[in-house]
């Protein structure tokens, strides 16, 4: 009577159940469907399998759920796993993780070639069950009675191999029970009928050596087929035959399976099987161990199956940062798998990790976030940049270390389109404007140039106008001879904002005294650059209506280089936008005096062919990271020191100033490095021998003849701008007269008197210091 009223027990069950697995079907008494939870945001991924009771009869519901209470009580990482079930009067319902069986997998791996993934997929695979085996036959005392092609699922994301199929398990003292008609053909040849089998694990290990057989070709037809091992990889053949041997007690224990074929060459040796037993294990490495791991994990994911990264090897990334010591060494094969996932899981994922390395006080992890800042920068949000990444990257623009300072300095080029107006316009033009006029490092001025010219684009047009013409003529004045040639280009690949007033009344005067440089390639592209940009000039003189279209890009807030690319400034453009000058701070001594100061600037062919024979037989390279590395933690404990200091002493707006003073008067450095008693700051000369390698003879005396006169240079004052002269000569002008020619022969004979002049003071400084013994230097 009330049977009306009784509620559905299947509404309770919490998975919603969807078709059934067709290549499953009639090789179990079970169904397999597709499900998901109930309620569960986006729908949780399930799989369920059904057991129809009027299909069954009693006996079959009698397994089915001594199926569903053995596994129930088994937990091991390669058995399936146990969600929930339900009963009904005519249901049985087993809820596991997402799985499909192992056979629809390999009919999709048949259709791929045979490779390095496939070798390694089926050395995992065949791996899990041994182990599953050897935990229930060993460890459990239980013997399985079923394994094969057909109790063996696949867990569809991470692609591991489940041993499932426990509905015939029993003890292992148990006597054998046959099989049903289906899976009679998987019956070794001793076992029968209420006979106790030889020993515990033989009935497991034929069943092993028959999944290994369909693994590598398709599902067993006759016994006889496992007497073929064409297919078979040679590493187990050996192994395979004794599996499938009619000695049964001559069948090994899975235990011993897993030694044999973890031996050097054995089938379970590799890079797949390691890496993911390792970190199975991370928790009980040494640190140094760990180091070592994931440097070589970098380099193995390309060659590892597709799934097992992200759902298997990533998770194990992310526990081992956020609950042990890995720190920045996770770095490199996270960022790689990151690659794999959707935005939303790298920004749920992989972005806090990289925010808390960022936060740390470690010089090395910084670093190392540095260098690979354009593998990640893409999914971080302007919001995260701005409130957690920058002010942790601003502090190295600080640091003591002169590798931090260029890395720091190069990943604003990444940052840059993602800061706010505060952070790019302010902050990060205080920190150039200071490593510009004060870092000891002549590299490093050199790429804060190449830097601002890359991020030139981005910045507000105001400040735009304000700072780039005041820190490319600055850079000019550098003794460094790439940072001159630096700022050269940053001029060139940035002429779309300057106006045309400016060209001519602050640019050209700034690059002439380039054109007598010491240095070749500043030379040449000096001027290539004052060609270009008196071509542009004469242009809007002969057409003043092109000085509208020329300076459209002055006030943009978002120009682009590719206008700039498209004039005369084009070479420059690819020169600046290369490459950053390669940094020789860290670099061992050349064992070559004559060579030592050769420098390299890494540009493009247009670059190259302007470059000087000062260039051209460089031995110098890239900082050495492992260099790098060592000396960081040296330098550790003045990171707070220097983080303090006030940026104010070089503030950006001293861009704007004309008159930038000589910038050969170098900040004193401490360690080797020799200071000027008359001008408290070193000498180029000594500063190399310290800092960058020290130049040859000849080239150190043109420097030191710079050095020793610090008031005599290519100051503005010495170019009498051409509108002065005329409205001092008006009417001489106008009437055609030649004093104006003479005017300029006479300008030109007091310049060649004050060279002559220099000339002279520099052979009396000379000769003052052979009288006072100092060692003579090579003419």
């Amino acid at each position: 009577m009330w049977s009306f009223f009784s509620r559905d027990p299947t509404k309770d069950f919490p998975y919603e159940i969807g078709e059934p697995n067709p290549d499953f079907e009639g090789q179990s008494i079970w169904t397999l469907h597709k499900a998901k939870k109930k309620g569960a945001t986006g729908g949780e991924d399930v799989s369920v399998f059904v057991f129809e009771v009027k299909n069954g009869g009693e006996h079959l519901l009698d397994v089915a759920r001594g199926a569903i209470k053995r596994l129930k009580t088994l937990r091991h990482p390669s058995i399936l796993a146990y969600l929930d079930s339900l009963e009904t009067e005519k249901t049985v319902y087993l809820a596991t993780e997402r799985i499909e069986p192992l056979y629809s997998r390999l009919s999709r791996l048949t259709a791929l070639e045979d490779g390095l993934q496939r070798d390694l997929y089926f050395s995992w695979g065949i791996f899990q069950i041994t182990r599953a085996l050897s935990f229930l036959n060993n460890d459990g005392n239980l013997r399985h009675n079923n394994v094969n092609l057909w109790s063996v699922f696949v867990n569809e994301e991470s692609g591991e191999w489940k041993l499932g199929g426990v509905e015939y398990m029993t003890a292992v003292d148990i006597t054998y029970t046959p099989l049903p008609p289906s899976l009679q053909i998987y019956c070794p040849p001793e076992a029968k009928e209420n006979v106790k089998p030889p020993t515990k694990c033989s009935i497991d290990m034929w069943g092993l050596g028959c999944l290994i057989w369909e693994s590598f070709n398709k599902p067993i037809d006759s016994v006889s087929n496992l007497k073929t091992t064409d297919q078979l990889p040679k590493q187990l053949v050996t192994v395979y035959r004794e599996l499938t041997g009619a000695n049964a007690e001559g069948r090994p224990n899975p235990a011993d399976v897993i030694a044999r074929c973890r031996s050097n060459g054995g089938f379970f040796k590799n890079d797949l099987v390691d890496a993911l037993l390792f970190l199975e294990e991370i928790q009980m490495k040494e640190r140094g161990e760990k180091g070592r791991f994931f440097q070589q994990l970098a380099n193995q994911l390309e060659s590892f199956p597709d799934g097992v990264g992200r759902y298997k090897i990533l998770p194990q990334l992310l526990a081992a940062f956020e609950f042990g010591d890995a720190g920045s060494a996770v770095l490199p094969p996270l960022l790689q798998l990151g690659r794999q996932l959707p935005d939303a899981e790298y920004q749920k994922r992989v972005v806090p990790c990289v925010v808390k390395l960022f936060a740390s006080n470690d010089r090395a992890t910084r670093l190392r976030l540095l260098q690979q800042l354009d593998r990640f920068v893409n999914h971080l949000q302007p919001a995260t940049v701005n409130e957690a990444i920058f002010p942790q990257v601003a502090r190295g623009f600080l640091d003591t270390n002169p590798a931090v300072r260029e890395q720091t300095i190069k990943s604003i080029i990444h940052l840059a389109p993602k800061l706010d107006y505060n952070n790019l316009n302010v902050e990060t033009l205080r920190y150039f404007a200071r490593l510009q006029s004060k870092d000891d490092q002549g590299g490093i001025r050199t790429n804060t140039t190449v830097c601002l010219g890359k991020i030139a684009q981005h910045l507000h047009p105001q400040i735009r106008q304000k700072v780039l013409i005041g820190a490319f003529i600055r850079g000019t004045r550098d003794p460094f001879p790439p940072a001159r040639s630096a700022s050269v280009l940053a001029l060139a690949a940035t002429q779309q904002y300057f106006l045309l007033q400016e060209v001519a009344n602050r640019i050209l005067p700034a690059l002439c005294p380039l054109t007598t440089d010491v240095d070749k390639g500043v030379r040449d592209n000096a001027f290539r650059t004052i060609r270009g940009f008196l071509s542009k000039l004469e242009r809007v003189s002969e057409d003043p209506g092109l000085r509208e279209s020329m300076e459209a890009d002055v006030n943009t807030a978002t120009p682009s280089l590719s206008n700039a690319a498209a004039t005369w400034a084009g070479w420059a453009v690819t020169a600046v936008t290369a490459k950053f000058y390669r940094s020789q701070s860290d670099t061992p001594k050349s064992s070559h005096p004559h060579n030592a100061s050769r420098i390299i600037l890494s540009k493009p062919a247009s670059l190259e062919q302007a470059s000087s024979s000062q260039s051209s037989a460089s031995t110098t390279a890239t900082t050495s990271s492992a260099t790098s590395m060592t000396s960081l933690d040296h330098d550790h404990e003045h990171d707070n020191q220097n983080t303090g200091n006030s940026n104010s002493d070089c503030d950006w707006d001293c861009w704007e100033a004309d008159n930038w003073g000589d910038m050969e008067q170098q900040p004193q450095v401490s360690g080797n490095t020799m200071v000027s008693p008359t001008t408290n700051s070193p000498k180029p000369h000594d500063q190399w021998t310290s800092l960058e390698e020290e130049p040859e003879e000849e080239i150190a005396d043109g420097i030191q003849e710079k050095t020793d006169a610090p008031d005599v240079g290519w100051e503005d004052t010495e170019f009498q701008p051409l509108e002065d002269f005329q409205q001092e000569q008006p009417e001489e002008a106008e009437s055609g007269s030649t004093s104006g020619i003479n005017k300029f022969e006479e300008a030109r004979r007091k310049r060649e008197e004050r060279k002559l002049a220099r000339q002279r003071q520099l052979e009396a400084k000379r000769a003052a210091k052979l009288r006072t013994g100092a060692p003579a230097k090579k003419i």
